[in-house]
């Protein structure tokens, strides 16, 4: 299946990095968290990938046009330099078809910008490039097969915890307490779609607004819910984080490691 990533956002609560590359740019360890998530689906068998590109896409262009397996890899080196044998590497065998989407288009609109290169294509998978998962990849292909339905995604539980706040007419509160995002299910970015979702986006529109609504109508958007790891890279605090969990080798969206 084709993947097609949404690369073209602007990221601006993640201002201490977006300000000068794009956010999939943004590296855990000595990598992109682009190329993390590129190699978790390749890690599944699907390596034909479609990017999205916007805001900064020459950088995005550049990374992979000047990509050295080297600098991210084990080799031998003999001859003074001369020769170089790589021990393993990464990106060899994938496929990358590299679109301009335009600077402040929509998740929407993009996706209908890359129509022409998923002709022929029944069905694709498509995600936010923001977060990465361990999830069974396969399992979730697996379960919107079964269904047969138009468009599927994950949704997750998160760790944030908010105050929630009532109070009268007159601005006295009644009640005040926490609230966990933890009794919610979120939409994770990681999308199943067939060819037929194209039928329900309207030029303008965003994909999970109006079109969601239209396919919720006929019965035709599944969702699957998981309760392992994922992680959104939205803010600093989440860079960090994710810094952190790779210094310690605790990486459990590294399903290619297992």
């Amino acid at each position: 299946m084709k993947v097609v990533l949404f690369c073209g956002g602007l990221g601006t609560r993640l201002r201490e990095h977006s300000d000068t590359i794009p956010k999939p740019l943004v590296n855990i360890g000595v990598r992109p968290i682009l190329w993390h998530l590129m190699r978790y689906y390749a890690h599944y068998g699907h390596k034909d990938f479609i990017l999205c590109l916007g805001y900064r896409g020459d950088m995005i262009r550049e990374y992979f046009l000047k990509y050295n397996e080297c600098m991210s890899n084990d080799f031998v080196m003999t001859r003074g330099g001369k020769h170089i044998e790589l021990l393993k590497n990464d990106i060899d065998d994938w496929r990358i078809t590299f679109v301009d989407t335009g600077l402040h288009s929509n998740i929407g609109q993009r996706l209908l910008r890359v129509r022409p290169y998923l002709d022929g294509e029944e069905e694709f998978l498509a995600n936010y490039a923001d977060g990465l998962t361990d999830l069974p990849l396969d399992e979730h292909i697996a379960e919107f097969r079964r269904r047969k339905v138009v468009a599927s995604f994950i949704a997750v539980r998160t760790a944030q915890s908010f105050h929630c706040v009532h109070a009268d007419d007159g601005g006295l509160v009644t009640s005040f307490g926490k609230i966990s995002e933890s009794e919610f299910w979120i939409n994770a970015g990681f999308f199943c779609l067939r060819k037929e979702i194209f039928d329900y986006i309207r030029e303008g529109e965003e994909l999970v607004e109006k079109p969601f609504d239209r396919l919720i109508e006929q019965r035709q958007l599944s969702v699957y819910r998981y309760s392992g790891f994922w992680q959104q890279m939205d803010t600093f605090r989440d860079k960090i984080m994710y810094d952190r969990m790779e210094g310690r080798g605790d990486c459990p969206w590294m399903v290619w490691r297992k």
